[in-house]
C-alpha cells in the first residue's frame, strides 16, 4: 500500500482515497541572498533554485548544484545554537529539498506540484513548543496542517512527534481531522530535524532530517521571488512587476543601462503595437541578446526548426 510522506520531516501518513500519484516537475529560479557572504559562497547560494519556474534542466543536475551550494552554506559562519535563537522561530517556507533514493514516487513529487506551497512552523519558546508542516493546496481550497509536540535536545538537534493533524478547507467552516491514529503509531510518529544552516538575517534555514533529506526554508520572499512567482502561475503579474520597480526605483542611479549578456524570456505582456514585427514577436519566449553600444537581438525558436529573428537598438 502506498502512503504519502510529507518531505519536510519525513514522515510517512496513510494514503487518501483522493490522492494519486502525480507527474514529477522540475522547476527552478535564482534565490537571492543578503547575509553578506563572500564572493564565492553568494555564488553558490545563488545557485539554490525555489520551485518556481519549469525548465529543461534534469532533476539530478539541480540536486548537484543545491547540494554544492548548501555544503558551502553549512561550512560558513552561520548563527551558533539555532536552536536557541529567536531567528528560528516563525513560518518558513520550502524552497527546495532533496530526498533520499529510497522515498516514494509521491513524496518525490509532493513538494513539486504547481498548486501546493509547503511551509513548516517553528515554535520553541512556549509553554508547548511545535513544529508544524503545512500543505497549501491553492488560496481557493485550503490546507493540510500537521503538528508536533518538539523539544529541543542540543544546539542544532530539535526532537518532534506528530500528535495530530486536519485539513482547513475554505469551502467549509470547521476543521476536518486528518484520520491518523498517531498514538498508536509509536516511534514511527517520532523524528528529529537537525538545523545545520540559520542566516544572520534569520530568512534563510537549512535543515537535515532523519529520513536522510534536506530542506532549504526561506522565512520571506523577496521581491523578485515573488514575481517569478507569480509569473509561474500567471496570476497578478502585473501587480508583482509594479511592486518589484517600486521596491528598486530608489536602487539604481543615473540613466538605466543594459547588461550585456543572453537573458532567457519568461513572460511578456503580448500587447499589440503598430508595429507587425513587434506583434509577431509577442508570445515568444525566445533569448533577448544585449551586445555591447546598445545592439540588440532576440532569437526564438517557433516549429519545425524555424527560428525567428530581430535586431534592433536600444535607445
Amino acid at each position: 500500500m502506498a502512503t504519502i510522506e510529507l518531505a519536510n520531516l519525513g514522515f510517512q501518513l496513510p494514503p487518501l482515497p483522493t490522492i494519486s500519484p502525480l507527474t514529477p516537475i522540475t522547476r527552478r529560479s535564482h534565490v537571492q541572498f543578503r547575509n553578506g557572504f563572500g564572493p564565492s559562497v553568494n555564488r553558490r547560494a545563488a545557485s539554490i533554485r525555489p520551485p518556481f519556474l519549469r525548465i529543461s534542466d534534469s532533476y539530478e543536475q539541480i540536486v548537484q548544484e543545491v547540494e554544492l551550494a548548501v555544503q558551502i552554506l553549512e561550512g560558513s559562519e552561520g548563527v551558533p545554537d539555532p536552536t536557541s535563537s529567536s531567528l528560528i522561530e516563525g513560518r518558513w517556507q520550502l524552497m527546495f529539498t532533496t530526498r533520499p533514493g529510497t522515498a516514494s514516487p509521491i513524496q518525490r513529487t509532493f513538494v513539486g506540484v504547481d498548486i501546493f506551497s509547503v511551509f513548516q512552523e517553528v515554535y520553541l519558546q512556549t509553554n508547548d513548543p511545535r513544529v508544524s508542516n503545512i500543505v497549501r493546496f491553492s488560496d481557493a481550497i485550503g490546507e493540510l496542517k500537521v503538528e508536533a509536540a518538539a523539544s529541543i535536545k542540543d544546539g542544532k538537534r530539535i526532537l518532534f512527534q506528530f500528535d495530530k493533524a486536519a485539513f482547513s478547507l475554505k469551502f467549509l467552516p470547521f476543521k476536518v481531522p486528518y484520520p491518523v491514529p498517531f498514538r498508536l503509531l509509536g516511534d514511527e510518529a517520532k523524528g528529529w530535524l537537525d538545523t545545520t544552516y540559520l542566516s544572520h538575517s534569520g530568512n534563510l534555514r537549512i535543515s537535515r532530517g532523519n529520513k536522510g533529506t534536506t530542506f532549504v526554508l526561506q522565512k520571506n520572499n523577496e521581491p523578485r521571488q515573488i514575481l517569478l512567482e507569480a509569473i509561474s502561475k500567471d496570476k497578478g503579474v502585473r501587480e508583482a512587476i509594479d511592486e518589484f520597480i517600486s521596491l528598486n526605483k530608489n536602487a539604481a542611479k543615473g540613466e538605466p543601462e543594459l547588461l550585456e549578456g543572453e537573458w532567457k524570456m519568461i513572460w511578456s505582456s503580448q500587447v499589440e503595437t503598430d508595429s507587425w514585427l513587434e506583434n509577431a514577436a509577442n508570445g515568444l519566449m525566445g533569448m533577448q541578446i544585449v551586445k555591447p553600444n546598445g545592439k540588440l537581438k532576440f532569437l526564438a525558436d517557433m516549429v519545425l526548426g524555424v527560428k525567428f529573428s530581430m535586431d534592433g537598438t536600444f535607445v
